[in-house]
Parts: structure tokens; C-alpha cells; sequence
């Protein structure tokens, strides 16, 4: 996503300022009743726990600012425990599952909630909403969401143009899909930044993952994790995507995957040999397992494996985040975890690649921009190490700053749940 305009730190936030703004806009609300009925379009696939965590986070932002609103989850995909782990947390979340529940949450619902995600993923749903003439927003997705150039960055289609631009409101997770909206010609009532679901993710399994960490001599606050990837997700690796494989990504993948993963592993040296810090390698996605132990784990230095665990198995996002938050800090080439560990005050850096949408430049959005590093810029490369080292050597004042990020993010949460509260109440 080269040469495409950031907006500047100052101009950002200026904007974040007047967002707030918004909420002294005249609104008018659609439903008189004491328990509004919402439906949140989420929950994309279970492959990823960054997808996963999308909905968990949204659900506890609609718990502590909306309670009286009754929410049907309809999901693409509550498969492999998801379901099981998100009524553990939420025990009275109603999840539409038939054609029988969508024909009902269609009729009885006052509200429609798009969750976030990579793009305008349920557009069809929204066509199908907007012909019940009741309304809908959009809460935190990339736009338009397509992989490539900057000019294919800006093709957005028509069908969700005239979707944002008769949405309630638009929460664009990253300045530069705001910028590129207005851009292309959306003229959505409210247009703002607004933060990725999973940064309010709380689902936790505390007992998996002290139960790992012990199996691995992990101690709390004495450990970083780190997660590699290829640069296109390879799906076609996963059986229940029954994809076939796409030679020309895969090429990409085999080509690149030295150059972006050979700086993680040389930090994972640099950390184990210059701190008291282990390492725990672990998976974002399905797919991350077998390249963390090809590119990191098993190309080690002998003294440095010794201090570094390999996950060997995909986990779920509850276990995911309670492993997060008792470590030191998060490093790698993936976005949703880092975002989990944001929202839950821990250190994390994010690199990413021209071939990937936007979604990266919310790392300078909530003011961790030299946390941010492009794998195909030579400066932020080298400047990895130094940067996770000084998490490592450092780990309050890295903290204090996460918590600065993170209490930027829960403004912004506050934020537009009242926009959402305004639009949902008469």
C-alpha cells in the first residue's frame, strides 16, 4: 500500500477532536422500545483468532455501553468452539443460525451493526437489511479491503459506496481507508476513525494458558511472544478452505518468506542473548504454525532454541489473550494480535507488506507509529531489533506507552457507542 497519502499525526488527530463533535448532531433515533432489538453481522471464519476476536470485542463494547439492547450475533462461522467460547463469555447472546432465525431477526430487529473486519465482508446481508427500510452502521472495517496496488486500492465498488452512503455512520479502522472513502466519493452522515472490534476483546482461558506456560517454564512478564507469516495467507493449506493452491501467491511466499521473517528471527536472537527474556513462537492463523517452525524455531542458533518454545498447535482467541497478557510483549508480522494485546495494555509491534491492505497504518492512528515497520523500507527493517530490544530491556516504560494507545482507543470506543446509542434510541 505504497504512495498513498497518510494523514499527519497532528492532522489526525484534530480530526479525533472534532469527532467528537458528532455527538452533539442531531440524531434521530428508531426505536422507542425499553430493549431495542440489534443484530451484529460478525464473525467471518474461526481460522484466525484476529477474525475471531472481531466479534468477542464488539459484543463487550455493546455490553458495557448499550445493556438494555438485546443482540443476535449473525455469524458466517461459530464453528471449531468458537460458539462455545463466546457463550461461556456471554451467556445470553441469542446466535441466528437457521433461515428460520434470519426471516424472524429480520422482521423483529431495530438495528443492524456490520461488524469490523477486511472490508465491507457482508454486503449482501446489508442489501437484504436496507430493504426492511430500517437503519445500519458500520463499526471499524478496512475500505474498500483490496489487496495490491494503491490505484486497486481505490476501486471500490459502486454497491458499497451507495451502502456506506446510506449507513447511519461509517467507522473506518485505519486513516487511510477514511481518507480513501471520502476520496472515492462516500458521503455517509458520520465518517470517522473508528478503532478495530478486537481491540475490546476480554474472552479469557486462564487455565489453558497457565497450564501451557508451566508445561513450558514460561514465567509471567518474562517471556515475548512472536507470531511469523508468508505474505499472502497460503488458504490453500487449510482443508476446510478447499481451496486450491495459487501458484502465483505461493511464489511470492517462497520468495519473500527469508527476507520478512529472517529480521524476526534475528530479534529473537538479539533478545534471548541480550536479556533474560524466553520467547514463545505462536500462531495468528492455521497456517502460521508450520512456517514459525521453518522459519524461526528450527533455524535458531542451539543456545538461543534453548530459551524459545514453539506452539505446535492453532489455539483459540480466549487462550490466545490470556497468554498475551502475561507476557512482556508481542512482536511479528500480524495485526490482530497486536491489537489484543493494545486493548489489553501489553506492548506490541506490527510489521507489514506493500501487498496487504491499509489496516497496518492504525498503528501511527493510535500514536505507536515507531512500532509500525514496513518489511519493504531497509530503515524500518533494521530498526526492528533495536525496538523490541528496548521492550525487552525496558518493559515498564514500554507499558506506560501501550497504555497510552490503549486509553486513545477506549476514547474512541466511548465515542461511537454513543453515536450508535443516539441512532438506536428515539
Amino acid at each position: 500500500m505504497r504512495n498513498i497519502r497518510y494523514p499527519g499525526r497532528r492532522e489526525f488527530l484534530k480530526g479525533s477532536a472534532l469527532a467528537a463533535l458528532s455527538l452533539l448532531t442531531p440524531l434521530q433515533g428508531f426505536s422507542n422500545k425499553k430493549n431495542p432489538v440489534l443484530i451484529l453481522r460478525s464473525s467471518w471464519q474461526t481460522v484466525n483468532i484476529g477474525d475471531i476476536g472481531h466479534t468477542p470485542g464488539v459484543l463487550a463494547l455493546l455490553e458495557k455501553y448499550l445493556p438494555g439492547v438485546e443482540v443476535r450475533l449473525w455469524p458466517s462461522d461459530v464453528g471449531n468452539g468458537v460458539e462455545e467460547m463466546l457463550m461461556k463469555r456471554f451467556p445470553k447472546l441469542k446466535i441466528i443460525k437457521t433461515d428460520e432465525d434470519k426471516k424472524s431477526a429480520m422482521a423483529e430487529a431495530d438495528f443492524m451493526l456490520h461488524g469490523s473486519g477486511p472490508s465491507l465482508v457482508a454486503r449482501a446481508t446489508l442489501e437484504d437489511w436496507r430493504k426492511t427500510g430500517k437503519p445500519y452502521g458500520v463499526y471499524g472495517i478496512t475500505f474498500p479491503g483490496v489487496y495490491g496496488t494503491p490505484d486497486q486500492a481505490r476501486k471500490a465498488s459502486p454497491q458499497d459506496i451507495e451502502l456506506l452512503n446510506n449507513a447511519r455512520f461509517a467507522y473506518f479502522r485505519d486513516s487511510v481507508s477514511l481518507s480513501i472513502a471520502k476520496e472515492v466519493g462516500v458521503k455517509c452522515p458520520i465518517m470517522e476513525f473508528g478503532p478495530d472490534g478486537a481491540f475490546a476483546v476480554d474472552v479469557k482461558d486462564d487455565a489453558s494458558a497457565i497450564d501451557f506456560m508451566k508445561t513450558h517454564h514460561l514465567e509471567e512478564g518474562k517471556f515475548m511472544c512472536v507470531i511469523p507469516r508468508y505474505r499472502y495467507t497460503p488458504w490453500w493449506k487449510i482443508p476446510s478452505k478447499k481451496r486450491t493452491i495459487d501458484e502465483e501467491k505461493d511464489a511470492i511466499n517462497q520468495k519473500m518468506k527469508e527476507h520478512d521473517n529472517g529480521p524476526i528471527r534475528d530479534t529473537i536472537i538479539a533478545v534471548v542473548r541480550q536479556t533474560s527474556m524466553k520467547i514463545l513462537i505462536c500462531p495468528e492463523d492455521e497456517t502460521q504454525v508450520s512456517i514459525g517452525k521453518e522459519m524461526l524455531y528450527d533455524k535458531l542458533p542451539e543456545d538461543v532454541k534453548a530459551k524459545v518454545v514453539l506452539r505446535e498447535k492453532y489455539w483459540l482467541t480466549d487462550e490466545a489473550v490470556s497468554t498475551y497478557i502475561r507476557s512482556a510483549g508481542l512482536f511479528g508480522l500480524e495485526m490482530h494480535s497486536p491489537i489484543m494485546c493494545i486493548g489489553n495494555g501489553i506492548p506490541a509491534t506490527v510489521g507489514r507488506f506493500g501487498e496487504q491492505t491499509s489496516k497496518g497504518f492504525m498503528w501511527k492512528d493510535i500514536g505507536l507509529g515507531d512500532w509500525l515497520f514496513d518489511m519493504d523500507v531497509p530503515s524500518d527493517v533494521s530498526a526492528i531489533t533495536p525496538a523490541v530490544l528496548a521492550i525487552a530491556k525496558d518493559p515498564k516504560s514500554a507499558k506506560k506507552k501501550a497504555l497510552k494507545a490503549r486509553d486513545f482507543v477506549v476514547k474512541r470506543q466511548q465515542e461511537t457507542m454513543a453515536v450508535l446509542k443516539k441512532n438506536l434510541y428515539s
